[in-house]
Protein backbone atom coordinates (compact mmCIF):
# COMPACT_ATOMS: atom_id res chain seq x y z
CA UNK A 1 0.00 0.00 0.00
CA UNK A 2 1.66 3.68 -0.82
CA UNK A 3 2.43 5.33 2.32
CA UNK A 4 -0.34 8.13 1.44
CA UNK A 5 -2.81 5.60 2.10
CA UNK A 6 -1.58 4.00 5.10
CA UNK A 7 -4.15 4.66 8.03
CA UNK A 8 -4.66 3.67 11.71
CA UNK A 9 -7.31 0.52 9.86
CA UNK A 10 -4.99 -0.23 6.72
CA UNK A 11 -3.99 -3.38 9.35
CA UNK A 12 -0.31 -3.27 7.90
CA UNK A 13 1.81 -1.36 11.13
CA UNK A 14 3.93 1.42 10.42
CA UNK A 15 7.77 0.75 9.25
CA UNK A 16 10.16 0.56 12.80
CA UNK A 17 12.02 4.17 13.24
CA UNK A 18 15.47 4.20 11.61
CA UNK A 19 18.32 5.11 13.89
CA UNK A 20 20.64 6.87 11.69
CA UNK A 21 24.31 5.23 12.17
CA UNK A 22 25.49 8.56 13.19
CA UNK A 23 23.12 8.18 16.38
CA UNK A 24 24.55 5.07 17.38
CA UNK A 25 28.53 6.37 17.15
CA UNK A 26 27.44 9.39 19.39
CA UNK A 27 25.75 6.95 21.86
CA UNK A 28 28.45 4.83 22.00
CA UNK A 29 31.09 7.27 22.28
CA UNK A 30 29.26 8.87 25.17
CA UNK A 31 29.13 5.32 26.83
CA UNK A 32 32.98 5.44 26.24
CA UNK A 33 33.82 8.58 27.14
CA UNK A 34 31.92 7.64 30.61
CA UNK A 35 33.79 4.77 31.13
CA UNK A 36 37.03 6.50 30.92
CA UNK A 37 36.27 9.36 32.85
CA UNK A 38 35.16 6.99 35.53
CA UNK A 39 38.58 4.81 35.10
CA UNK A 40 40.81 8.34 35.03
CA UNK A 41 39.14 9.68 37.81
CA UNK A 42 39.80 6.90 39.94
CA UNK A 43 43.35 6.51 39.07
CA UNK A 44 43.71 10.27 40.04
CA UNK A 45 41.84 9.61 43.17
CA UNK A 46 42.82 6.23 44.92
CA UNK A 47 41.05 5.14 47.35
CA UNK A 48 38.14 7.27 47.55
CA UNK A 49 35.50 4.60 46.56
CA UNK A 50 36.63 2.78 49.75
CA UNK A 51 33.16 1.51 50.79
CA UNK A 52 29.84 -0.32 48.93
CA UNK A 53 28.09 2.73 49.14
CA UNK A 54 30.19 4.70 47.36
CA UNK A 55 30.81 2.61 44.44
CA UNK A 56 26.79 1.97 44.71
CA UNK A 57 26.44 5.76 44.05
CA UNK A 58 29.37 6.00 41.49
CA UNK A 59 27.30 2.89 39.62
CA UNK A 60 23.62 4.91 40.13
CA UNK A 61 25.16 8.02 38.49
CA UNK A 62 27.13 6.28 35.44
CA UNK A 63 23.71 4.28 34.54
CA UNK A 64 21.60 7.78 35.12
CA UNK A 65 24.00 9.37 32.58
CA UNK A 66 23.60 6.41 30.10
CA UNK A 67 19.90 6.16 30.14
CA UNK A 68 19.41 9.94 29.62
CA UNK A 69 22.38 9.89 26.38
CA UNK A 70 19.68 6.49 25.14
CA UNK A 71 17.46 9.62 24.90
CA UNK A 72 19.89 10.20 21.30
CA UNK A 73 18.48 7.22 19.83
CA UNK A 74 14.61 8.44 19.55
CA UNK A 75 15.08 12.16 19.50
CA UNK A 76 14.21 14.20 16.67
CA UNK A 77 16.23 15.50 14.00
CA UNK A 78 19.76 16.36 15.97
CA UNK A 79 21.09 20.18 14.95
CA UNK A 80 24.76 19.41 15.44
CA UNK A 81 25.60 22.86 15.51
CA UNK A 82 23.20 23.70 18.35
CA UNK A 83 24.35 20.52 20.19
CA UNK A 84 28.15 21.34 19.85
CA UNK A 85 27.07 24.73 21.20
CA UNK A 86 25.18 23.06 24.38
CA UNK A 87 27.89 20.93 24.43
CA UNK A 88 30.36 23.56 25.17
CA UNK A 89 28.62 25.29 27.55
CA UNK A 90 28.57 22.35 29.56
CA UNK A 91 32.34 21.37 29.54
CA UNK A 92 32.54 25.14 30.05
CA UNK A 93 30.32 24.84 33.70
CA UNK A 94 32.28 21.91 34.62
CA UNK A 95 35.57 23.19 34.17
CA UNK A 96 34.72 26.34 36.39
CA UNK A 97 33.72 24.30 39.06
CA UNK A 98 36.83 22.42 39.11
CA UNK A 99 38.56 25.19 39.40
CA UNK A 100 36.40 26.90 42.23
CA UNK A 101 36.80 23.63 44.28
CA UNK A 102 41.07 23.05 43.58
CA UNK A 103 41.40 26.83 44.05
CA UNK A 104 38.47 27.31 47.39
CA UNK A 105 40.84 28.62 49.46
CA UNK A 106 42.72 30.68 47.60
CA UNK A 107 39.11 32.30 46.35
CA UNK A 108 37.92 32.43 49.85
CA UNK A 109 41.03 34.50 50.62
CA UNK A 110 39.48 36.94 47.89
CA UNK A 111 36.24 37.11 49.26
CA UNK A 112 37.43 38.36 52.77
CA UNK A 113 39.42 41.09 51.44
CA UNK A 114 36.55 42.39 49.47
CA UNK A 115 34.51 41.91 52.52
CA UNK A 116 37.04 43.53 54.46
CA UNK A 117 36.96 46.77 52.38
CA UNK A 118 33.20 46.83 52.66
CA UNK A 119 32.64 46.05 56.06
CA UNK A 120 33.48 49.71 57.92
CA UNK A 121 34.49 48.73 61.61
CA UNK A 122 33.48 45.16 61.39
CA UNK A 123 36.45 42.81 61.57
CA UNK A 124 36.45 40.06 59.35
CA UNK A 125 38.21 36.85 60.28
CA UNK A 126 41.09 35.62 58.28
CA UNK A 127 41.67 32.74 60.33
CA UNK A 128 40.11 31.10 63.41
CA UNK A 129 41.43 33.37 65.67
CA UNK A 130 43.10 36.30 63.30
CA UNK A 131 40.93 39.51 62.83
CA UNK A 132 41.85 42.38 59.92
CA UNK A 133 41.07 45.90 60.43
CA UNK A 134 41.08 48.22 57.14
CA UNK A 135 42.32 51.78 58.25
CA UNK A 136 39.95 54.59 58.35
CA UNK A 137 39.74 57.68 56.02
CA UNK A 138 41.11 59.51 59.20
CA UNK A 139 44.29 57.05 59.54
CA UNK A 140 42.64 55.53 62.92
CA UNK A 141 41.63 51.32 62.86
CA UNK A 142 37.78 51.17 63.84
CA UNK A 143 36.39 48.63 65.00
CA UNK A 144 33.27 46.98 66.47
CA UNK A 145 33.58 45.03 69.57
CA UNK A 146 30.84 43.74 72.07
CA UNK A 147 30.84 44.57 76.00
CA UNK A 148 28.86 42.69 78.02
CA UNK A 149 26.66 41.99 74.51
CA UNK A 150 26.57 45.29 73.88
CA UNK A 151 27.52 46.70 70.41
CA UNK A 152 30.63 49.53 71.16
CA UNK A 153 32.62 51.04 68.56
CA UNK A 154 36.37 51.59 69.32
CA UNK A 155 39.75 53.09 67.88
CA UNK A 156 42.51 51.19 68.56
CA UNK A 157 45.16 53.34 70.01
CA UNK A 158 48.47 51.37 71.06
CA UNK A 159 49.14 54.68 72.97
CA UNK A 160 46.73 53.85 75.29
CA UNK A 161 47.52 51.78 78.65
CA UNK A 162 43.56 50.45 79.23
CA UNK A 163 40.98 49.98 77.56
CA UNK A 164 38.45 52.98 77.93
CA UNK A 165 34.81 53.19 77.56
CA UNK A 166 33.31 57.15 76.45
CA UNK A 167 30.64 58.09 79.35
CA UNK A 168 28.17 57.61 76.25
CA UNK A 169 29.02 54.30 75.42
CA UNK A 170 29.18 53.23 79.47
CA UNK A 171 25.96 55.10 79.62
CA UNK A 172 24.68 52.82 77.15
CA UNK A 173 25.76 49.68 79.27
CA UNK A 174 23.59 50.82 81.97
CA UNK A 175 26.86 52.27 84.16
CA UNK A 176 25.34 55.86 85.54
CA UNK A 177 28.18 58.52 86.00
CA UNK A 178 26.86 59.05 89.41
CA UNK A 179 27.34 55.70 90.28
CA UNK A 180 30.94 55.54 89.95
CA UNK A 181 33.86 56.76 91.56
CA UNK A 182 36.07 58.18 89.09
CA UNK A 183 39.76 58.04 91.00
CA UNK A 184 42.21 57.07 88.46
CA UNK A 185 44.37 60.01 87.23
CA UNK A 186 46.18 59.88 83.40
CA UNK A 187 48.26 62.34 81.51
CA UNK A 188 46.32 63.47 78.63
CA UNK A 189 46.68 66.28 76.16
CA UNK A 190 44.03 68.40 77.50
CA UNK A 191 46.02 67.50 80.79
CA UNK A 192 44.99 65.30 84.01
CA UNK A 193 42.24 63.15 83.15
CA UNK A 194 39.93 60.89 85.31
CA UNK A 195 38.98 57.03 85.10
CA UNK A 196 36.83 54.64 87.00
CA UNK A 197 37.20 50.87 87.37
CA UNK A 198 35.18 48.99 85.78
CA UNK A 199 35.57 45.49 84.97
CA UNK A 200 33.17 44.16 82.41
CA UNK A 201 31.90 40.34 82.31
CA UNK A 202 32.67 40.42 78.12
CA UNK A 203 34.53 41.72 75.97
CA UNK A 204 34.42 40.50 72.57
CA UNK A 205 36.24 41.47 69.11
CA UNK A 206 34.85 39.15 66.32
CA UNK A 207 35.83 35.71 67.56
CA UNK A 208 38.16 37.13 70.19
CA UNK A 209 36.58 37.59 73.73
CA UNK A 210 37.99 37.59 77.01
CA UNK A 211 35.81 37.56 80.30
CA UNK A 212 36.23 39.64 83.52
CA UNK A 213 37.68 42.32 81.19
CA UNK A 214 39.47 45.24 83.63
CA UNK A 215 38.01 48.75 81.83
CA UNK A 216 38.44 52.38 82.88
CA UNK A 217 34.92 54.63 82.14
CA UNK A 218 36.46 58.28 81.30
CA UNK A 219 34.82 61.01 82.89
CA UNK A 220 35.33 63.51 80.06
CA UNK A 221 33.36 63.33 77.06
CA UNK A 222 35.12 61.50 74.52
CA UNK A 223 34.63 60.60 70.69
CA UNK A 224 35.15 57.51 70.73
CA UNK A 225 36.20 54.53 73.23
CA UNK A 226 39.86 53.11 73.05
CA UNK A 227 40.62 49.65 72.61
CA UNK A 228 44.28 49.77 74.17
CA UNK A 229 47.10 48.24 75.23
CA UNK A 230 45.59 46.16 78.07
CA UNK A 231 43.50 43.96 75.26
CA UNK A 232 46.22 44.33 72.93
CA UNK A 233 48.46 42.70 75.28
CA UNK A 234 46.91 40.03 76.25
CA UNK A 235 46.86 38.79 72.02
CA UNK A 236 49.51 36.72 70.83
CA UNK A 237 50.44 39.31 68.11
CA UNK A 238 49.11 42.84 66.36
CA UNK A 239 50.55 43.77 62.84
CA UNK A 240 49.81 46.80 60.26
CA UNK A 241 50.95 45.39 56.68
CA UNK A 242 49.60 48.42 54.17
CA UNK A 243 46.22 49.74 55.23
CA UNK A 244 45.11 46.44 57.30
CA UNK A 245 45.66 45.88 60.81
CA UNK A 246 46.07 42.25 61.69
CA UNK A 247 44.78 40.88 65.28
CA UNK A 248 45.73 37.62 66.04
CA UNK A 249 44.78 35.79 69.37
CA UNK A 250 46.37 32.10 70.81
CA UNK A 251 44.82 29.19 70.25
Amino acid sequence: MAPENRGPWSGEPDPPPRRPRGRVLVLAAVLIAIFAGVSLLAKIFPGELSTGQDKAWLLQSALLVALVSAGILTAGKIRWGEAARHAAIWIGIVGVLVLIVTYRDELAGVGQRVRAEFSGSYPVATGAHELVVIQGDDGGYYIMGQVNGQPVRFLIDTGATDTVLSPADADRLGLKSATLLFNQTAETANGVGYGAAYTADSLAVGAISFADFPMVVNQAPMRHSLLGMSFLKRLESFQVRGRKLYLKAGD
